[in-house]
């Protein structure tokens, strides 16, 4: 048996759960995601009723539908 322990600090060698590139994109693709929805939420929060709010919630849900279907067709045509 030796004199550690599992878990024991500092590790001899440390594991890496998940590489620094997948860390950094993922990073990414986060503050993407909040700046997207910052602006909606910007947009939303100038409109000046509650319909007008779902209202523009709805534009909003249809485009990026729309952008959806778009994007997914153009990655189904071959190369």
């Amino acid at each position: 048996m030796s004199d550690r322990s599992p878990g024991r600090w500092p590790v001899d060698e440390p594991v890496d759960l998940v590489p620094d590139d997948l860390y950094l994109q993922r990073a990414a693709e986060r503050g993407r995601h909040e700046v997207v929805l910052g602006s909606i939420r910007a947009h939303l929060e100038e409109q000046p009723s509650p319909i007008a709010v779902l209202a523009a919630v709805r534009r909003w849900t249809n485009d990026v539908i729309a952008l959806g279907d778009e994007v997914a067709k153009g990655k189904r045509k071959p190369s």
